[in-house]
């Protein structure tokens, strides 16, 4: 404020006669801070004095405003290829898609024109301020026109990785490997590269998160004209993942990814839908709907569907009545609700082998992801499966490239919790944390097996039968055992491994020694005699005799499943031994192209029929007493 400014307002407070003969003088004390000690500069006024009282008053302070400066790292990106965009073709086509809006989850009454003004918003239909204008709001438009672009482009103007798109809307996320190759997975479903995806992971892994809270919402900012539906196992359920996606997109946060994407707010605008079950984008023919199982979805078309565990615990999967109705509510609601250009995702936590995803396999195609690769190229008819191990049991591939034996998330569970769950229910633990589901019904042996405390003081023979592995992914099994007079057969030690036979050779070998075994056969069909020569080297005391195994491997283990529960005998405590030896052989299924691994079923047939076929003959070889 300077001082000429001061004069003229308290010249402003007299009379015209008065102001013309006044001298004015303005204390300093009452000039801007920033002048507090400098005088008045400028030429007097002559005029006569004033009379009155003199001002006075507290002088003004306070804290200087600073603030620290903003700075940040630039955003490198590939340019995208293609012919620039005339400013009419933009706005024929507008930022949410083409012509006037479908039937779908807009009502009657916010149809859009089929034309927009300069400024992409819709006329009539969205509030002044609630879309941006411009190329702002060309970055979220229609997956359709970007078609080609992938998470390898970056920068402000690019669209997000769903991996960086999580991680901006949700900063408190903490991905793992295998996270950040689901959200890679979940990437390409919605860039529509894959249009039927079936994920299975352990509980409490982060499988809901990633696809029915933050998928959805990725989806309606990369189209706003997506018409997105959740189902779940109930409506409730449903609802809450629906009020998360809500919550997402009303962000800061997301509307610096997806500002074209927008929700009702409050009562405004009052022509477009928002509650707990249903939300439209603003200006778009894209929403939101969330379902429960058995719920109805009449009148809404879907574009983009997510099933998300529509059994709610064992108990309702192991029903057959809700299994049956599951079933028929996903024939006659979900897949009547979809078109050509639909997708489909199917996220579980697998319960029983006839579920959903067991249907599904059973009666179309379904391809098990491995490497990338796969995510392009896919027919249309063909669904793509995506299944995580809790503990890994299959050899690395490119999706997943842990070791066999590796945790998922060894921080949040680990190998020694899981296998301490493994312990308690194979079959279970099979199912839901490794994603090979069988019903108890169907299990060959189940937990039926027998086991001793202490081995019998009469033994009249000690033994081995071993089968290499096949295959890469095949065990090697390897049972050390003991016979009675009564001809009961118990399992005194055990080598199950899928490691090479550099290391399985000397485990073997140490096992015979270490079990005073005298005599050993060894399947020689895959390199077996290659292994025994290497064994015997090894262990010279042991006699070792291969030989060729040419029975039907299906028929003999089914065949001698009986016999093998009454003759056999565990040590008590074989589960903490050898937990993978003890989870298959109770997990062996009656339907036998279900099962993965036949290695120790096929080493407990041999062992029976080795040895019932001694005890038919009365052969026996000698007599040792304890």
């Amino acid at each position: 404020m300077g001082s000429k400014f001061l004069q003229m307002v308290l010249k402003s407070k007299l009379s015209s006669a008065e102001a013309d003969s006044a001298e004015v003088f303005v204390p300093a004390g009452i000039l801007a801070p920033d002048y507090p000690a400098n005088p008045l500069a400028g030429e007097f006024l002559l005029r006569e004095s004033l009379s009155g009282e003199s001002l006075s008053g507290e002088s003004l302070s306070g804290d200087p405003l600073s603030g620290a400066s903003f700075s940040g790292e630039s955003l490198p990106g590939d340019r995208l290829p293609g012919e620039p965009l005339s400013g009419s073709d933009v706005l024929a086509s507008g930022a949410c898609g083409t012509g006037s809006a479908s039937s779908g989850f807009a009502p009657s009454d916010s149809v859009l024109p089929n034309s927009a003004p300069s400024d992409f918003a819709p006329s009539g239909s969205a509030p002044s301020g609630s879309a941006p204008s411009g190329p702002a709001r060309f970055a979220s438009a229609s997956l359709s026109s970007l078609s080609g672009v992938t998470s390898a482009v970056s920068g402000p103007a690019d669209l997000p990785s769903f991996e960086r798109f999580a991680l901006g809307v949700y900063p408190f996320l903490e991905l793992q490997p295998f996270h950040r190759a689901y959200y890679r997975v979940l990437e390409a479903f919605a860039a529509g590269r894959v249009r039927r995806l079936i994920v299975t992971m352990p509980p409490q892994h982060g499988k809901s998160v990633g696809a029915t809270t933050l998928l959805p919402a990725y989806v309606l900012g990369l189209d706003p004209d997506q018409r997105v539906a959740i189902a779940s196992y109930s409506g409730a359920l449903a609802s809450k993942f629906n009020r998360r996606v809500q919550r997402i997109i009303e962000s800061r946060e997301y509307a610096a990814f997806f500002p074209a994407t927008t929700i009702k707010q409050g009562s405004k605008p009052p022509s477009y839908i928002r509650t707990a079950d249903e939300v439209e984008i603003i200006g778009c023919r894209g929403g939101l709907l969330s379902v429960g199982r058995e719920g109805s979805l009449t009148g809404n078309r879907v574009d983009c569907f997510i099933l998300d565990d529509l059994y709610k615990d064992a108990l309702e999967a192991n029903s057959p009545l809700i299994r049956a109705n599951c079933w028929e509510w996903y024939t006659s609601v979900v897949r009547t609700r979809m078109h050509n250009a639909s997708r489909e995702l199917i996220v579980f936590t697998r319960w029983h082998e006839e579920d959903l995803i067991g249907t599904l396999t059973a009666r179309e195609p379904v391809a098990a992801l491995r490497e990338w690769a796969q995510l392009d190229g896919l027919p249309a008819d063909t669904w793509l499966h995506l299944n995580f191990e809790a503990l890994k049991s299959s050899p690395p591939t490119g999706i997943d490239p842990r070791m066999p034996g590796a945790a998922l998330w060894e921080q949040q569970q680990g190998r020694a919790l899981l296998e301490a769950k493994r312990r308690l229910d194979p079959l279970q633990f099979e199912s839901m944390y490794q994603g090979h589901p069988s019903s108890r019904e169907g299990l060959l042996y189940g937990l039926n097996f027998a086991e001793y405390d202490d081995l019998p003081h009469e033994i009249v023979r000690r033994g081995n039968y071993t089968d290499t592995a096949d295959t890469g992914d095949d065990y090697l099994c390897s049972l050390s055992y003991a016979v009675d007079a009564d001809g009961a057969i118990y399992i005194t030690d055990a080598v199950y491994t899928r490691e090479p036979m550099e290391v399985s050779e000397p485990l073997v070998a140490e096992m015979l020694l270490r079990s005073d075994t005298r005599q050993a056969a060894v399947e020689s069909n895959n390199g077996g005699r290659g292994f025994a020569r290497a064994v015997q080297s090894l262990s010279p005391g042991v006699r070792i005799e291969w030989f060729h195994q040419g029975g039907n491997k299906e028929a003999r283990i089914l065949s001698n499943s009986a016999t093998a529960l009454h003759l056999l005998r565990w040590p008590r405590g074989w589960n903490f031994r050898w937990p993978e030896l003890y989870a298959h052989l109770t997990t062996y299924r009656r339907r036998f192209r279900a099962n993965r691994w036949h290695d120790a079923a096929d080493v407990v047939t041999g062992i029976v029929e080795r040895e019932a076929a001694d005890r038919s003959r009365s052969r026996v070889r000698g007599v040792r007493f304890l």
